[in-house]
């Protein structure tokens, strides 16, 4: 996580919290993990070709 220690990340989590709601935190936490699982598949279609010539 960086330079970030925990109170930091209480202090984003308790924000988060302030701003979504309990309810909306799982959905944010889902498309958050899909953006970053499709990020990843399309560096590697990227990267695929360039590696293997």
């Amino acid at each position: 996580m960086g330079n970030l220690g925990l109170t930091e990340i209480l202090l984003i989590g308790v924000a988060l919290l302030i701003f979504f709601g309990p309810s909306k935190l799982p959905e944010l936490g889902k498309s958050l993990g899909r953006g970053i699982q499709e990020f990843k598949k399309a560096s590697k279609e990227i990267t695929a070709p360039l590696k293997g010539e």
